[in-house]
This record gives structure tokens, C-alpha cells and sequence, in this order.
């Protein structure tokens, strides 16, 4: 009959109910009367809960009007005052007294007694170091020796097809020096004769650069005749003695020859 007022938030009804139940509890002696404080405990426990569940909601509605209103109301400020002199002065801090924030600072350090742990926003940060990347680096660095050494391999077949084609070509005069000196013996071959190219100055400093291997490897030596003029002819070689002994008896010498003298 009375669960309304019961309910009330403001109203102490029920535990008015309470103590009284437990001061007849104690002159209970018969099975009837304990049932019935039993059923009055599961109707008190119902009404409770309600009662509770009310207040829970009540408090989980945050009103920030009525808390700034209490937070203005402790930094010291005063509604009246402040509108009976709002046309005469103005004051440098607005509407809330110049120690205001000083205030709320002395009343909050009451409640931290030690520093605020430290929380992550997306969790902490991770222990593990770094993935290595040494296999990408190796590759690179593997690429690039390809790509440097291909290079230098290019050149030294150029090289060596360069000396090759050197190598024929003094072949190639030796044995024409050598077919003009068995098929006459007995007349000297003139130097100038065999390597000058009446048409070609280039050919003709390139026969001399091939003829000077033949003459380095001992194969061909070169002397004056009577005119002092030089002449050519192929060396005979018995053994390798032979040839050892007549490439330390050469010597070098340096022969000027232009355009106008070719001529």
C-alpha cells in the first residue's frame, strides 16, 4: 500500500520497515510469523532494488550546467555582486576573482597523493627490435657488383680481341717477309719498301708498329746496307739459346717519320 512513498528518493520509508521488522523478528516463535517476515524480506528486497536502480540512473545523468554552476560558486565568484557592479567596474579577470584557479589547484592537489600512471592510447609500445633488413641489402649490394663488373669484362674482351687481331697481322708480315726471302735470298728487302703504303700514311705507321714485334721477338732484324739505308730480313732460329741470345744482343731505336717524308 505504501510502495510509492517508499520509492521516493527523498523518503526514508523503508528502512523505517526495516528496523521495525527486525525488532518483531526477535519475539518470532512460531512458523507462521517467520514466513511472514520472510515474504515482507522478498517485498523490501524488490522495493530496494527499484529504489536503487532509480538513484544509479539519477547519478549517471551528468548535468555540466549545474556542475560549472557549483565549480563557479567554490573559485569564489558571486552573481550578485557581479551584475550590480558589471556597469561601474570591470574587473581584469572577468567574471572570477583573480585567485580563482589558485583555489581549485589547492583543493585538487588534496585528492592526487601520487603521480597519475601513464596510459597508452593504442597500447604500449613493443619490445622486439626491428626486423633486420641485411638479405635486401646483400642483394643490392650483389647487384651492383654485377652490374660494375660487367663492364671491365667488356673491355677485356675488346682487349683481348684487340691483341688477337695485333697477333695475326705480325703473323701475317713475317710470313710475307718470309716468302720474299726464300724466293731471292741474295737481294736485301728494303725496310722502306716493305712497309711504306703508298696510299694510305696510316696503313704505312701501322705496318712499322707491327714490323717493331717481329723485331722485339727477335724474328726479323733490321741493318744498313751499303747506301746506309736500312733493310729487313727474317732471323733463322735453330733453338731456343739462339733466340735468347740474339734478344739480348738488340737494341731500340726511335725512327721520325711524317706526312711530308711518306710523301
Amino acid at each position: 500500500e505504501n510502495r510509492e512513498a517508499m520509492l521516493n528518493s527523498k523518503s526514508n520509508r523503508l528502512t523505517e520497515a526495516l528496523e521495525e521488522a527486525n525488532r518483531l523478528f526477535d519475539g518470532v516463535c512460531r512458523a507462521r510469523e517467520a514466513a511472514l517476515d520472510a515474504q515482507f524480506l522478498v517485498i523490501a528486497s524488490n522495493i530496494g532494488k527499484e529504489k536503487a536502480s532509480e538513484l544509479h540512473s539519477e547519478m549517471s545523468a551528468f548535468d555540466s550546467t549545474a556542475f560549472a554552476e557549483d565549480l563557479l560558486t567554490f573559485m569564489g565568484i558571486n552573481r550578485t555582486e557581479v551584475e550590480e557592479t558589471d556597469d561601474s567596474e570591470d574587473a581584469p579577470g572577468g567574471f572570477l576573482p583573480s585567485d580563482a584557479w589558485q583555489t581549485m589547484g589547492e583543493e585538487a592537489t588534496k585528492y592526487f597523493r601520487r603521480a597519475p600512471t601513464f596510459h597508452y592510447m593504442m597500447g604500449s609500445f613493443k619490445s622486439e627490435p626491428p626486423v633486420p633488413k641485411q638479405r635486401i641489402e646483400r642483394q643490392k649490394k650483389a647487384s651492383r657488383g654485377k652490374a660494375e663488373r660487367a663492364m671491365p669484362a667488356q673491355l677485356k674482351k675488346m682487349e683481348e680481341s684487340h691483341q688477337e687481331a695485333t697477333e695475326k697481322e705480325v703473323e701475317r708480315i713475317l710470313r710475307i717477309l718470309q716468302t720474299h726471302f726464300e724466293n731471292d735470298p741474295n737481294t736485301p728487302i728494303s725496310f722502306f719498301d716493305f712497309v711504306i703504303d703508298p696510299n694510305s700514311f696510316a696503313r704505312t705507321v701501322e705496318n712499322m708498329f707491327h714490323v717493331s714485334f717481329l723485331i722485339r721477338d727477335g724474328l726479323a732484324k733490321i741493318k744498313l746496307d751499303e747506301d746506309e739505308l736500312p733493310i729487313i730480313e727474317p732471323t733463322k732460329l735453330s733453338g731456343r739459346g739462339d733466340k735468347d741470345n740474339r734478344a739480348g744482343a738488340r737494341n731500340q731505336v726511335v725512327i721520325s717519320l711524317d706526312q711530308k717524308e711518306w710523301k
